[in-house]
């Protein structure tokens, strides 16, 4: 277990820009606190000041601007330069008192100034390119393998931005004049291939360095501390955790939000207030579920890495919940036969999935550009959730003796082929 620094620029003694706190509300000690702690009280600190134990939802779209000339300052004061001040909501395309709880609470987990969270991962890292580009900055620099889709978006240069792919060694050659960003990911979805951010960090000199942190979370990793600017988040994965709510966030310093929060009113990727409720109720319990699921993810990492239907076993150094694997036999027949385990795109659930990443989360990425970045035809990907980690075996067992029979016989068998004792690789 480890303690958060910085917590004294970023305590709860207001749940949020635009959203004053009462008057009634505790003070809060600016001492750090441990990751559990946090998980659990961050964004919520002023709850016990308000009469309340849980956090409220505001759901209303609008609020009363009896002062329009005091509106109308505050309004030019967010063309200006993106900052809110304490006072009332005025709009929730603006900012939304549930959500910004959700925000302060990422905050504090990653030892960022602040958050800024959207519907989406992808809305949120669309909002970084929109920020660099509207300066001028529209060269990104990135490591494969990426999330599929962000690796789509980067290439088609839907946003009118160019990137140049290289391996890590080759960012400081890569930087230009224009580059606006370097952009990576570790562990890397969906091969977990793991970065040294701190010297990936030092590469990007003072090109601002984002770190989509999706599959390690705060829990493992807080690649500020490595030197990151920006820390993404699919919030749908492992923040959310149970497979309900789609949202995305960038924990960043305030200056570099206060710009993501001006995108994100121009365009509208604003997360809705019940999904920020989801959102914070799921960070509290993060640590548990992270910990619980990311050991059996070892277990069958270490069983997979010993059974010969598996030629490759892909799991971090830094450990976590995910696995991946190359398996000998037919991966959709693999797939296909699970019947414990869901096979779905996504992660981060309290219920195990597995997916093929070359048939659906990286299938807009070039083939060619796939398979050199790691993601074989025969790679599948698994999201390991809270169950028995001997009924998740069992099941993947079946479906691995599925995938390894001949095409004559690609009916589900019932097997329970001891264990053998390997390190996952």
């Amino acid at each position: 277990m480890f303690s958060l620094s910085r917590m004294d620029t970023n305590t709860e003694s207001r749940p949020g820009p635009g959203h004053p706190a009462p008057a009634s509300a505790p003070p809060v000690s600016p001492a750090p606190r441990a990751l559990a702690t946090e998980a659990v009280h961050a964004g919520r600190d002023d709850l016990a000041g308000l009469g309340l134990h849980t956090a409220p939802i505001d759901l209303s779209t609008t609020y009363p601007s009896y002062d329009t000339r005091g509106e109308a300052a505050r309004i030019d004061a967010f063309a200006a330069d993106g900052s809110l001040d304490d006072g009332p909501p005025v709009y929730a395309r603006l900012a939304n008192p549930t959500v910004a709880r959700f925000e302060t609470a990422i905050a504090r987990l990653e030892g960022a100034e602040s958050a800024v969270a959207f519907a989406s991962g992808m809305a949120a890292l669309t909002a970084v390119l929109l920020v660099r580009g509207a300066a001028g900055l529209r060269h990104v620099v990135a490591v494969r393998p990426l999330y599929g889709c962000s690796d789509h978006l980067l290439t088609a240069g839907l946003l009118g931005s160019e990137v140049t792919w290289v391996d890590p060694a080759g960012i400081a050659d890569a930087i230009r004049p224009d580059t606006g960003l370097v952009l990576v990911e570790s562990p890397a979805n969906p091969t977990l291939a793991e970065l040294d951010l701190r010297a990936v960090a030092q590469a990007c000199g003072t090109v601002p360095l984002l770190a989509d942190n999706t599959f390690a979370t705060p829990v493992l990793q807080r690649p500020a501390e490595s030197g990151a600017r920006l820390v993404l988040h699919s919030a749908t994965k492992y923040l959310g955790g149970h497979g309900d709510v789609l949202g995305g966030v960038v924990a960043c310093d305030e200056e570099f939000a206060r710009q993501l929060r001006q995108v994100r009113f121009a365009t509208g990727g604003v997360l809705h207030p019940l999904a920020g409720y989801l959102l914070l109720r799921g960070l509290a319990t993060l640590p548990v579920r992270v910990r619980a699921a990311s050991a059996n993810a070892a277990e069958l990492a270490r069983r997979l890495a010993a059974d010969p239907r598996v030629s490759r076993v892909h799991y971090p150094r830094i450990g976590g919940a995910m696995v991946a694997f190359e398996v000998r036999g037919d991966p959709h027949e693999v797939t296909a036969a699970v019947r414990l385990i869901t096979p779905a795109v996504s992660l981060g659930s309290v219920d195990t999935l597995i997916q093929h990443p070359a048939s659906i989360s990286h299938r807009v990425v070039d083939a060619a550009d796939r398979r050199s970045s790691g993601v074989s035809d025969s790679l599948l990907r698994l999201s390991a959730g809270l169950e028995d980690v001997e009924d998740l075996w069992q099941d993947l067992d079946r479906a691995l003796s599925a995938g390894a029979l001949p095409p004559a016989d690609r009916s589900p068998r019932r097997s329970a082929a001891p264990c053998r004792t390997a390190a996952a690789s």
